[in-house]
């Protein structure tokens, strides 16, 4: 096998300083994600990589045949009743994205197709659903899409009767959402953009602009992160600051309650 030389990664000291400590980084410069010249070093290391595993190709290409050979890749979830309907989950041979579908009342009824996500992911080196939030009304539903990996979900929007998307969006969200009663407004987290920690609960009206969403609360203590759900009585909407050792909850019944919890 060829030998090739391995990319050298350049150092450039970077102090931290903690506690009356201080720290040298010298691959600081690699948190710079979208930086040239760490994209650039990027790229060396995958081909690197591609040209020392060139070899096992063949070994790879076999693998993934035979763990697929054991896989039904014709395959459905077990249907779950919500509110009037029946959701369920398809995975179709060939497709390497589920299909998304609902009955209403009765599983001999004709199927809805909520998301066929191979179609959504067309275009996309990686693509995630996620989230999949249904009003209480059934007529819209929420999920969030991540087409970078770093589950960074942008939310989007859904009329279920007419089959289209708003063109709002919501960004740098954790995916979820939770609607309110009024089958208007959504309730959901946002992340800090440097940390990515979920710290930020808003509620937001559909057809607004994003950025009119307003803040409902904000978990400020570093070791928390918080979420939004609804209750099991579905009467609540429940705030939840949560660490390895402490778990906080708040909740509001309805949309005319909310005050501000800063």
């Amino acid at each position: 096998m060829k030998e090739y030389l391995a990319p050298i990664a350049k150092k450039i000291p970077h102090v931290h300083e903690a506690h009356g400590h201080q720290r040298i980084d010298n691959y600081h410069w690699m948190t710079q994600r979208d930086a040239p010249e760490v994209i650039d070093y990027l790229n060396q290391e995958n081909d690197y990589y591609e040209k020392m595993s060139a070899h096992t190709k063949q070994l790879k290409d076999d693998l993934f045949e035979e763990i697929k050979s054991r896989i039904n890749e014709d395959d459905e979830s077990v249907p779950y009743f919500w509110n009037g309907y029946w959701y369920y989950t398809k995975m179709k041979k060939g497709e390497s994205y589920p299909f998304y579908y609902r009955k209403k009342e009765s599983l001999s009824n004709e199927e809805e197709l909520l998301f066929n996500v191979n179609e959504m992911a067309l275009g996309h080196d990686f693509y995630q659903l996620t989230g999949m939030s249904v009003s209480p009304d059934n007529n819209m539903i929420s999920y969030g899409v991540d087409i970078v990996g770093r589950r960074q979900y942008t939310i989007y929007v859904k009329d279920l009767l007419t089959q289209e998307v708003m063109p709002q969006s919501l960004e740098l969200t954790t995916g979820g959402a939770v609607w309110d009663a009024d089958n208007k407004t959504l309730f959901f987290v946002r992340k800090d953009e440097q940390t990515l920690r979920a710290n930020q609960i808003f509620k937001y009206k559909l057809g607004a602009q994003p950025e009119s969403a307003t803040i409902v609360y904000q978990e400020d203590d570093e070791i928390y992160n918080c979420y939004v759900y609804k209750s099991k009585s579905r009467e609540y909407i429940m705030i939840k600051s949560s660490s390895t050792l402490t778990d906080e909850v708040r909740f509001i019944r309805q949309i005319s309650q909310i005050v501000s919890l800063k």
